[in-house]
């Protein structure tokens, strides 16, 4: 078992980062990794909102994807279920500790109110009883339920309560039909959606800055709908599409001026809003009804956090420019195929210096999540 920090410098390097004299280097840490329950999907099953929500996720992927995804899925089952092989994993790819979140499928946003808090809670037990199967190197985060807004700071406290970490959302509420067909059919009923901006979370955020607690940003599902259903395009570009959506309500609503403490996560990046921040910017300041921050939208990517899985070191190197070298953290969305293998690898070869390296690697992750404490297993034994 790799049971030493994977801190070595980038290649070329001669150093192992700038730990401080007295203190044990971090461990590497991975911030987006993901577990399947099911316990969850169980306690959903045969229910009618269900069936709507698995037609419109085909609507959305189209068949090849969906066969496509099937198999993956079943070939990484133990994987996604079994500590023995996320150990495994993990020793492989270097990494020491993982923070591991539900799979956005079991988000279930359809769900009613009762439905909803059982999916939360056996989601927040189901990922606390996994994590602890190797509490030195996993850590965890549960799921609250952004369609019922009353429910959430109830169920993060919960989560809490269960040693875990945070939480992990998508990047908004869908709305909801209540009779067969569209929702503007005569006689037909339909639940408006809810954007990260919507006043009902101002409670949740209040919370979760109070408490520490880690909000882990992760869509699940473009609203781009059929017009990505072939090519994998809906996972492809529609997870940036609404990273860059949920991230922009967040800053132009002025929730992060509000709630200054409060610890967001963004997966895969931040998509594709880091990359045009020159166009948020403009029209900040050009338009006064987008003036609803108090400073241009490009100042608060330092006041977020992004994981690494951009997937090329261009990128990688052009987020760390932007939201600076303290706001991005190691992750690999293993053990899925549009994550990768090798996430310390790809942090090598995007080539920073031994501080930046270091802190990307474990540094700024020990600190969010305060892992201050944690230690490979040979050190803990030292």
């Amino acid at each position: 078992m790799n049971t030493t920090p994977s801190n070595a410098a980038p290649a070329g390097g001669t150093t192992t980062g700038t730990t401080p004299p007295g203190h044990a280097p971090a461990p590497t840490v991975d911030v987006h990794a993901h577990v399947i329950l099911p316990r969850v999907e169980q306690v959903v099953a045969g229910h009618p909102g269900l069936r709507e929500h698995r037609a419109l996720d085909a609507r959305r992927n189209g068949p090849e994807s969906l066969a496509v995804s099937g198999r993956m899925i079943g070939e990484r089952v133990a994987r996604l279920t079994r500590v023995p092989d996320r150990l495994a994993d993990m020793d492989t790819a270097g990494v020491d500790v993982q923070v591991v979140s539900p799979s956005p499928s079991h988000y279930h946003y359809w769900a009613d109110e009762e439905l909803a808090e059982r999916v939360c809670l056996l989601a927040g037990q189901g990922t606390a009883e996994h994590c602890a199967q190797a509490p030195d190197r996993l850590y965890g985060l549960g799921l609250v339920p952004l369609q019922h807004p009353s429910l959430m700071v109830g169920l993060l406290e919960h989560a809490l309560g269960l040693g875990l970490k945070g939480v992990q959302i998508s990047s908004h509420a869908p709305g909801s039909s209540h009779a067969p067909g569209s929702s503007h059919a005569p006689g037909s009923s339909h639940t408006p959606g809810r954007e990260l901006s919507d006043p009902a979370y101002e409670p949740f955020w209040a919370r979760a800055a109070e408490l520490g607690a880690v909000v882990f940003l992760h869509p699940f599902g473009c609203t781009l709908d059929e017009r990505l259903d072939r090519f994998y395009l809906s996972n492809i570009v529609g997870q940036p599409v609404e990273n860059a959506v949920a991230l922009s309500h967040l800053i132009f609503s002025g929730v992060l001026d509000r709630h200054p403490g409060l610890k967001v996560v963004a997966a895969h990046g931040g998509g594709y809003l880091p990359t045009h921040l020159g166009r948020a910017d403009h029209g900040w300041r050009v338009r006064p009804e987008a003036r609803g921050c108090a400073d241009p939208p490009s100042t608060y990517l330092r006041r977020l956090w992004f994981d690494s899985l951009v997937h090329e070191p261009a990128a990688l190197r052009a987020l760390v420019d932007v939201a600076g070298p303290s706001r991005v953290l190691l992750g690999s969305d293993h053990p899925f195929d549009m994550g990768v293998e090798d996430p310390l690898d790809r942090l090598r070869a995007a080539g920073f210096e031994p501080d930046t390296f270091d802190a990307i690697r474990g540094r700024n992750a020990a600190a969010l999540f305060d892992l201050d404490d944690t230690r490979p297993k040979e050190q803990s034994r030292a």
